[in-house]
C-alpha cells in the first residue's frame, strides 16, 4: 500500500467513525429524551 492510499484509507476510517459517533450520541440523546419524559408524565 503507497503512502497516498494509506493516508486515503485513514481518512475514510475517521469518516466513518464519526459517523457510527454521531449516530451512537444520537441514540444516547433520544433515549434519555424519553426516558425523561415517561418520568415527567409520572
Amino acid at each position: 500500500m503507497t503512502p497516498e492510499q494509506r493516508l486515503d484509507f485513514d481518512r475514510r476510517r475517521r469518516q466513518k467513525n464519526w459517523a457510527v459517533l454521531g449516530v451512537l450520541v444520537l441514540l444516547v440523546v433520544l433515549f434519555f429524551a424519553i426516558s425523561t419524559a415517561r418520568v415527567l408524565r409520572g
